[in-house]
């Protein structure tokens, strides 16, 4: 490898790659300083663990869980609404967290209409390490700004909580092995609440597959594309304007997991096949300065020059297997909402935004919408039929958010392993930090970590396949 690095951007990949080897990086004052290619062979470097493998975890069946939840913002406020939607039959909601007072007292006020009457916690920074400190526990619930995910599920497990948390699980290459070693060492379940994956299109696609019908699989595109300029980004809409912040701090792929979470589905990731490496570029920054012109003078982010992620990152990814992704992340352009969600094999091929299918054999275009609705008809995952009526009435991102709660929670009364594991969280979210690597160093191949420890060589099957 050729390319030289600058002090900046060695600095950058040093400390990261000491945080991540336990190691103290740059201060360590090495014999020899090391090159590109160590740095980078050090990131996908095994980090030493003390715990034994969660594949597969399994727990005594909880008959009714006990559910603590951080976080009751936009998100928290309206997934909390779902987990009360399961209780008393299925779930308890023992208590209830967030910095904002006023959030908590919102989120007591509609919880004690139905009869819910947890604990209070909130006013301060670590109000959440007294509530996970709670011995009447069993699931710790995350729905907070991406800083705090790691902190909070790790300190969870380690108070004998089983933990759920929403995407990303982690935005560092050492936050992903911290979760995946705390589970490990605790033998807890740690999901990351990746939604998606639990889409009417998305489990048809995966029921499609596991069925054969698309053949080989070959490659796949996907994304998160969402215009969030307007309304969002330089509003309150997200407390003390936190998403915008990784703007100005990172460039790369940050929000991954929407699109990226189905296609390693398909595709079997750490099932039989792993990430093996990418590469990422971004390009130009143009739209948030331009719209940063628009806002109140007063705003902190009002004519800023300074961001530093680009417009479109585009990752590409390469599996063990040989199969690529393209994985695009576009949250300031005026470009439709899409997750493409597009895949290819030997025998058919999908699309998404709108859903098309085209199959092998049946002409040169996309299928007909009648001969389309037999393929979803056929193939469609049961459990959106058997839980129709709650899908209705409860929804969330289509009814995808409900399934998602109702899977969590009905696997953990029956004592199943969960349906996405540590690994799957850590695999999908390292993307992020590894695609800021590939940029930082202009667009070079860096290699991901096994965080099964070589367990992916293992084909299992899908919860979400085999216990619907």
């Amino acid at each position: 490898m050729k390319k030289e690095l600058s002090r900046r951007s060695f600095l950058k990949i040093s400390a990261l790659s000491g945080a991540m080897l336990g190691i103290s990086g740059i201060g360590c004052k090495p014999q020899k300083q090391p090159g590109v290619e160590e740095i980078l062979d050090n990131i996908s470097k095994d980090v030493p663990g003390k715990g034994t493998s969660v594949i597969g975890l399994t727990v005594p069946p909880i008959s009714q869980v006990k559910v603590g939840i951080i976080g009751l913002g936009n998100r928290g406020f309206g997934m909390t609404g779902l987990v009360n939607a399961l209780c008393p039959d299925k779930a308890i909601i023992t208590a209830i967290c967030d910095l904002q007072q006023d959030k908590v007292d919102h989120t007591f006020e509609f919880l004690k209409k139905g009869g819910q009457n947890p604990a209070l916690y909130g006013g301060t920074e670590d109000a959440w390490k007294e509530m996970v400190a709670r011995d009447d526990i069993d699931l710790v619930m995350i729905f907070t700004h991406w800083d705090l995910h790691v902190p909070m599920a790790v300190e969870s497990m380690q108070r004998g909580k089983h933990v759920a948390v929403e995407v990303p699980a982690s935005y560092t290459v050492e936050g992903c092995w911290q979760l995946v070693n705390t589970a490990e060492e605790t033998q807890k379940n740690c999901m990351m609440l990746e939604n998606v994956c639990y889409g009417a299109e998305e489990l048809w696609v995966l029921n499609m597959v596991k069925n054969e019908v698309f053949g080989t699989l070959t490659y796949a595109e996907a994304a998160y594309i969402h215009n969030l300029r307007t309304g969002y980004l330089f509003s309150d809409a997200y407390y003390n304007k936190w998403r915008i912040r990784h703007h100005v701090a990172r460039d790369g792929n940050l929000y991954t997991t929407h699109g990226l979470g189905p296609v390693a589905q398909y595709m079997d990731i750490d099932r039989g096949d792993r990430f093996e490496h990418m590469v990422s570029m971004s390009s130009l920054q143009a739209s948030l300065s331009e719209h940063s012109k628009t806002v109140d003078t007063d705003n902190e982010f009002y004519n800023r020059t300074d961001f530093k992620h680009g417009d479109m990152n585009s990752s590409l990814i390469k599996t063990a297997l040989g199969r690529s992704i393209l994985v695009q992340h576009d949250v300031v352009t005026p470009r439709p909402y899409s997750r493409i969600n597009a895949l290819a094999g030997t025998h058919a091929f999908h699309e998404g935004y709108p859903s098309r299918l085209s199959i092998e054999g049946k002409g040169h275009g996309w299928l007909p919408d009648e001969e389309y609705k037999e393929y979803r008809n056929k193939y469609q995952h049961p459990i959106w039929e058997s839980l129709k009526e709650p899908i209705e009435k409860y929804g969330g991102h289509g009814g995808a958010d409900f399934v998602e709660i109702y899977r969590l929670i009905d696997n953990l009364n029956r004592g199943l392993p969960l349906d996405m594991d540590v690994y799957d969280g850590a695999s999908w979210s390292v993307v992020g930090p590894l695609s800021e690597i590939s940029v930082e160093l202009g667009s070079v191949l860096v290699k991901f970590p096994d965080f099964t420890r070589g367990e992916w060589t293992k084909e299992r099957k899908l919860g979400i396949l085999e216990h619907a």
